[in-house]
């Protein structure tokens, strides 16, 4: 059994805009071992890329508790990798210094382990290709490659594919998967695609909008390499399309009065 990494408790985020408060996050408790995949899938509007910051530290006005490792979060830090829809490369540096980002490849160390990240993201070759040069996918193995550097307790992914063509965001998948089950690095990744959601995970956690809280988790017990036009697969793609059938009727009774 693995050991506790992160644990979230009665976490509630509350926004006040223009038109009144609102509750971005409400009653979220979530345990989450060391090692696990997790993906959090959800309707737009409830919550998830709030829920990925608090966990990252970005956004620290909650109540509740974030504990990493049984240490409170309290702010961003190397512990905690961020991985953002698109890249965010630096357009001057090359792969490499990409990577590297504000540390020294003379460092004997960090030059090692800017070429082992480079070979485990399959970017060999590009070592000295700068970002106009690359592909969307290979853009993103780069921030891959970075945030995994300083050796993140968790690595947080927030659509990270979403923006790529379904031949790309596949093979994507596929390359983030290798990275995980060589690395044993934790993921928590958001997406909106149920599919991905299934392909990647250990578990499935879905959330509903308004107030953005937890629907219901489901563990996916399928050995990797897993696929799609299996009927196992299939299956748990039936329930996560029912639980979202289901938050649809809820919004439909709320919106309606009755």
């Amino acid at each position: 059994m693995s050991a506790l990494l992160l644990e979230i408790s009665q976490l509630n985020r509350k926004f006040e805009t223009s038109n009144g408060n609102v509750q971005a996050l409400e009653g979220i408790n979530l345990n989450i071992n060391a090692g696990e995949f997790i993906t959090v899938i959800g309707p737009s509007g409830c919550g998830k890329s709030t829920l990925l910051k608090i966990i990252a530290g970005l956004d620290i006005q909650h109540s509740g508790s974030v504990k990493l490792e049984n240490q409170q979060v309290a702010g961003p830090g190397i512990d905690k990798g961020f991985i953002f829809q698109e890249p965010r490369l630096f357009p001057w540096l090359t792969v490499e210094k990409n990577i590297a980002a504000d540390l020294s490849l003379r460092n004997p160390q960090i030059r090692q382990k800017v070429d082992e990240l480079i070979e485990l993201v399959k970017l060999k070759g590009f070592e000295k290709s700068y970002p106009r040069e690359l592909s969307g996918g290979m853009a993103q193995r780069v921030a891959i490659a970075r945030a995994l550097l300083r050796n993140p307790k968790v690595l947080l992914l927030d659509e990270p594919f979403g923006a790529l063509d379904a031949f790309t965001r596949s093979h994507m998948q596929d390359v983030l998967l290798d990275i995980w089950q060589k690395n044993k690095t934790t993921m928590i990744f958001v997406t909106h695609d149920i599919d991905e959601a299934i392909y990647l995970a250990n578990r499935v956690v879905v959330l509903k909008p308004r107030p953005g809280s937890i629907r219901r988790i489901f563990p996916i017990d399928l050995p990797y390499p897993r696929k799609r036009s299996n009927v196992s697969f299939q299956e748990f793609r039936f329930k996560i399309l029912n639980e979202f059938e289901k938050i649809e009727e809820l919004e439909l009774i709320d919106s309606s009065g009755i």
